[in-house]
C-alpha cells in the first residue's frame, strides 16, 4: 500500500489552495526549489536519489490557527504535507518524495514559557534564541546541535538525535529530556491534543511522518560560562584516552568533548581560516568546552595526557567574537572537511560503552586512512559513559560504503546509516507498530511526508494497536 500522488493534480491543487488562503505567506516562486532541500548532499546516495526532489508551494504561517487552516485544506484536497523548521538535516528527512505542500513552521517561533528547569516553546523557534532568553535566568537547552544559530526545536525534535550536552544528558530521548508536546492532526477538522513522556517520544525522529508538533516542553541545563580550549596530541591512543578520561570526570563541569583524529584538523585547518593556528599541524585534536571554574582541572589532565593546549577562549571571548569551537564539532565537522575534499562522506555510528575506546581503536587499525575518526563523547539513555561516531569515509563505491558500515557492524558497533531516507532504515533499525498506530491516530490519510515510514504500508498487516507503549529503541 505505498503512497502514490498524482504530481499534476498536487501541483494544481496546492495553487488552489494557496489562493483561496490569501492571508497566509505562501512562497510558490523559485525559492521553492531551496526551501524542498536540506543537507541530503553529503550522502552521494541520497545526492543521486533526491536531487530532484520539488515541493509545489511552501507555506509560512504565523498562527496555530493558519496551521490549521493549511492542513484542513491539504486534508480535504488529499495534497502531501512535508514539515520543515530550518532545512538543517542531514538525510533527506524535510524533502518530499510526492510534491504538496511544505510547511516551514520557522514563522511559529515563541516562547511560550520557562520557569527553572523547564521551558515551553513554538516549534519553530530557533535553539539560540530560546537560549538567549533562558540564559539570563541561569538556565539553557540541554543540548544542541552543531546548528543551534538556524535550527528549530521541532527540527530537532523530529529529525535529530542529541547534541552539546549530550555529555551530560544523553539524547533527547533520554527520560527527563522532553516531558510533553501538543500535536495537530491531518484531518478537515484538526484536532490538537496534549501528548506527555513516554508517549511523547513516539513522535520523535521518525521525520514528521506520524504527526504535527507545535508545541514541545522540554527540560533546561544550568547555564555557566563555557571556556573552548582545543588540545593537541601527537599520538591517537594519547587524544582518545585524554577525551575519554575528561568526559567521564565526575568533578569537572563540562559541555563538550570531541576527538577529531588526524587528518581531520588538516582538513579543517585547509577549510576554515579562522582556525588559523589553533591546531597542531599533523596531530589529533580534542575540542572541549568546561565551565570557566573547571579550568584547572582540565589543565591537570592536559598535563597527565602530555596534550598542548593550542587554543583557549573565555566565554567573554566568545561572545564578543560570535565565533565557537562548536560550529567545527557535531555534523560541522563533515560540511568543513567536504569543502577541502569533496570524496568525502560520513557514517553514524554507536559504541558499547565500557568498550567503545578499545572498539574506536580495533576499527582505526583495521581501516585506516579509509576513515577518518570523529568521536563525540556522550552519555547514553541509560546514563553510561560511551562515544558516538561521525566518522568520514572516502567514498568509493556504494559496495565499499556499505562494507565499512557492516565492517562496523562486525566488531559490535552500532550504525545509523545516513545514505537511506526511510525511518526505518536509519536509526530506528526495524518497523514499531506503536508508531504506526500513532500516524493512525493523528494522520489518517497518510499525508504527513509519505514514503518515508515502511510501516504505514504494511500497517493492515500491523493491525489496530491499543494504547501506545512506547517500544524499545536503539542505544545509539
Amino acid at each position: 500500500m505505498k503512497a502514490e500522488f498524482d504530481r499534476t493534480r498536487t501541483l494544481q491543487r496546492s495553487a488552489e489552495l494557496a489562493a483561496s488562503l490569501p492571508a497566509i505567506e505562501w512562497i510558490t516562486d523559485s525559492r521553492v526549489e531551496r526551501l524542498s532541500q536540506d543537507f541530503y548532499w553529503f550522502s552521494p546516495v541520497l545526492k543521486r536519489q533526491l536531487g530532484e526532489l520539488r515541493a509545489d508551494a511552501v507555506a509560512r504561517p504565523r498562527t496555530e490557527d493558519e496551521i490549521r487552516a493549511v492542513v484542513a485544506g491539504c486534508a480535504r484536497q488529499g495534497l502531501p504535507i512535508t514539515l520543515r523548521g530550518s532545512g538543517t538535516g542531514n538525510y533527506g528527512q524535510c524533502m518530499p518524495l510526492h510534491g504538496g505542500v511544505i510547511l516551514d513552521l520557522s514563522a511559529y517561533n515563541q516562547l511560550l514559557w520557562s520557569r527553572p528547569g523547564v521551558a515551553r516553546a513554538q516549534a519553530g523557534m530557533r535553539m539560540i534564541e530560546l537560549d538567549r532568553q533562558t540564559q539570563p535566568a541561569g538556565w539553557e537547552l540541554r543540548c544542541v546541535p552543531s546548528t543551534f544559530r538556524s535550527a528549530t526545536i521541532g527540527g530537532l525534535y523530529g529529525g535529530g538525535f542529541g547534541g552539546v550536552g549530550s555529555i551530560n544528558f544523553g539524547p533527547l530521548a533520554s527520560t527527563g529530556n522532553v516531558l510533553g508536546i501538543k500535536a495537530m492532526s491531518i484531518e478537515p477538522e484538526p484536532r490538537t491534543e496534549e501528548l506527555r513522556a513516554p508517549e511523547a517520544l513516539l513522535l520523535h525522529h521518525v521525520y514528521g511522518t506520524n504527526g504535527l508538533v507545535l508545541e514541545i516542553e522540554m527540560g533546561l541545563a544550568p547555564a555557566h560560562p563555557w571556556l573552548e580550549a582545543i588540545v593537541c596530541f601527537e599520538g591517537f591512543d594519547a587524544a582518545i584516552e585524554f577525551a575519554n578520561t575528561l568526559a567521564g570526570a565526575p568533578g569537572l563541569v563540562k559541555k563538550s568533548v570531541t576527538l577529531l583524529a588526524s587528518p581531520i584538523p588538516d582538513l579543517l585547518l585547509q577549510a576554515a581560516p579562522p582556525l588559523a593556528g589553533s591546531m597542531t599541524p599533523g596531530g589529533h585534536a580534542v575540542f572541549v568546552l568546561v565551565a570557566e571554574f573547571a579550568e584547572p582541572g582540565l589543565l591537570q589532565l592536559v598535563r597527565e595526557f602530555g596534550g598542548t593546549v593550542t587554543l583557549r577562549k573565555t566565554a567573554a571571548e566568545v561572545r564578543a567574537s560570535n565565533r565557537t569551537i562548536v560550529e567545527y564539532t557535531w555534523n560541522h565537522t563533515t560540511l568543513h572537511a567536504m569543502k577541502a575534499d569533496k570524496g568525502l562522506t560520513y557514517i553514524q555510528s554507536g559504541f558499547q560503552p565500557g568498550q567503545h575506546v578499545q572498539q574506536a581503536k580495533t576499527m582505526r587499525a583495521l581501516l585506516g586512512d579509509e576513515v577518518l575518526v570523529h568521536l563525540e563523547f556522550i552519555r547514553t539513555k541509560e546514563g553510561a559513559m560511551n562515544c558516538s561516531g561521525l566518522q568520514l569515509i572516502r567514498y568509493t563505491t556504494d559496495e565499499r560504503l556499505n562494507a565499512i558500515m557492516q565492517a562496523h557492524r562486525d566488531h559490535g558497533v552500532f550504525i545509523a546509516n545516513p545514505h537511506v531516507y526511510i525511518v526505518e532504515d536509519g536509526k530506528q533499525g526495524q518497523i514499531n507498530p506503536d508508531v504506526v498506530a500513532v500516524k493512525r491516530r493523528f494522520d489518517p490519510q497518510g499525508l504527513l511526508n509519505p514514503g518515508k515510514l515502511r510501516g504505514w504500508d504494511q500497517r493492515d498487516r500491523l493491525g489496530e494497536a491499543g494504547a501506545p507503549a512506547l517500544a524499545t529503541l536503539p542505544r545509539f
